[in-house]
């Protein structure tokens, strides 16, 4: 069979450029192409940076949806599907969200791991007769997941290449996190098969990019030592509590970790508490990131604003924040209650969701009715906090006290956030085929 893979255009937030399009490849649709290639001609189109070709035929098409991205995914699947070409629809939104697809969408639903429900989509599809849904039967263990096709990415094209999954989901059930709905769960790989990936990429600069790269201590420990001999450069998401553990963070720090990804949410207790984020201690937060700062890893601060208990005062405090501590780099959302999440139920079922228009719900929209503010209040304290944290005047106040940091950080705050328009313009003008060379003069820095 010929199976065409396509991933849908993102919808880009205020503060993004089209450098955001080309950040990474989408990993999920490279595991379905390995999982199928040996006996199926494969083609993968990415439509955030090349256009979806609809004038040839494949036998069968499979769409990666995320919630914002699912209106666009429904346009494309019409028209192959106006052709006679069934269209299979997976993904997160599809996994967590079932009941958000019209029936009349797709021809076919795909829930839970490429690896439990593609074999049996195909074979379905090669006799004619797909079923409206397939779901992964039982819990993924970390020998089953298969590596995504690396040898497929045209990494001329994208920013970061070396992107590898650890494990798969995450111990913690924040209410607003997909991983907050019963579909997810958490499972490490067998370290020989991530080494297996650290080699092929060719690169000591990696990034991790699990939901959370701590989530089993005991696994990534063990991790951290079989890589500590390879002197890789790397990134990683991680819980705050991870903090709390100086084995861990030293394990980290000679092992190459340069930076980690960290969801603060709120410097507010009560905003925390109220979306069951039990692993956050706002009290024990400078604590952690001096912790952190000491070792000489940078840190990657995600705070959500419009939790319950956010007042207007709370984005001026949050950047006072920020600079006081010294977080190297800040993304902000908008508090987005995602379908089939709990705080969705919880929103729904009291009447606080303003907008049912999913491409919206790309946490740069104020789509429920937030407590402690008007909507207008939200949305322009979320778009003042980028513009407060990445002023000329508090990228220098935050400037990394260690001096091998400041070149990496000074290339991403001043290059791709505060010129990131220029920056995006002048890649434009030498073209973006020149992606691969642009990130790796970044990463002897980062």
């Amino acid at each position: 069979m010929y199976i065409k893979l396509i991933q849908p255009r993102m919808i880009k937030r205020p503060m993004d450029t089209d450098l955001k399009l080309h950040m990474a490849p989408p990993l999920g649709l490279l595991t379905i192409a390995n999982i199928l290639r040996d006996q199926h001609r494969i083609r993968l189109e990415n439509e955030n940076i090349e256009s979806v070709r609809y004038d040839d035929q494949p036998d069968l098409v499979g769409i990666s949806v995320t919630v914002d991205s699912l209106p666009r995914a429904m346009r494309i699947a019409k028209r192959f599907r106006r052709r006679g070409i069934p269209v299979v629809a997976g993904g997160i939104h599809i996994t967590t969200a079932l009941e958000t697809i019209p029936p009349d969408a797709f021809d076919a639903l795909c829930v839970g791991a490429a690896e439990g429900t593609w074999p049996e989509i195909v074979r379905d599809a090669e006799k004619g007769s797909l079923k409206p849904v397939y779901r992964c039967s039982g819990k993924l263990r970390g020998e089953d997941i298969v590596s995504p096709a690396y040898d497929m990415i045209d990494r001329s094209k994208y920013l970061f290449t070396s992107v590898i999954h650890t494990s798969r989901g995450c111990p913690f059930r924040c209410d607003f996190c997909y991983n907050s709905a019963a579909a997810h769960h958490f499972v490490n790989r067998p370290i020989p098969d991530v080494i297996r990936e650290i080699r092929a990429a060719g690169t000591r600069h990696i990034m991790f990019i699990d939901d959370n790269f701590a989530g089993n201590p005991k696994w990534t420990k063990a991790f951290l030592r079989e890589i500590q001999p390879m002197h890789l450069k790397w990134q990683a998401a991680v819980s705050i509590n991870a903090a709390k553990d100086p084995e861990l963070l030293d394990l980290m720090k000679r092992s190459g970790c340069r930076s980690l990804f960290i969801g603060f949410e709120s410097i507010n207790p009560a905003s925390v508490q109220n979306v069951h984020k039990v692993q956050n201690t706002t009290q024990e937060y400078e604590q952690a990131i001096e912790a952190i700062h000491s070792r000489g890893i940078m840190i990657n601060g995600s705070f959500v604003f419009g939790l319950d208990g956010d007042t207007p005062e709370t984005f001026s405090a949050t950047v006072d924040w920020i600079v006081r501590n010294k977080i190297e780099t800040v993304t902000s959302h908008i508090l987005t209650p995602y379908p089939g999440t709990a705080l969705y139920a919880r929103m729904q079922a009291a009447g606080r969701i303003t907008s049912h228009d999913l491409s919206r719900y790309n946490t740069a929209n104020v789509v429920f009715k937030p407590l402690g503010m008007t909507p207008d209040v939200l949305y322009q304290g979320y778009l003042n906090v980028y513009r407060d944290v990445y002023s000329l005047k508090n990228i220098f106040r935050r400037l990394p006290k260690t001096k091998d940091q400041r070149m990496g950080y000074l290339i991403f705050n001043l290059l791709y956030r505060k010129y990131g328009k220029f920056t995006d313009l002048l890649c434009k003008c030498i073209t973006y085929k020149r992606m691969g060379q642009i990130a790796a003069f970044a990463a002897k820095y980062v």
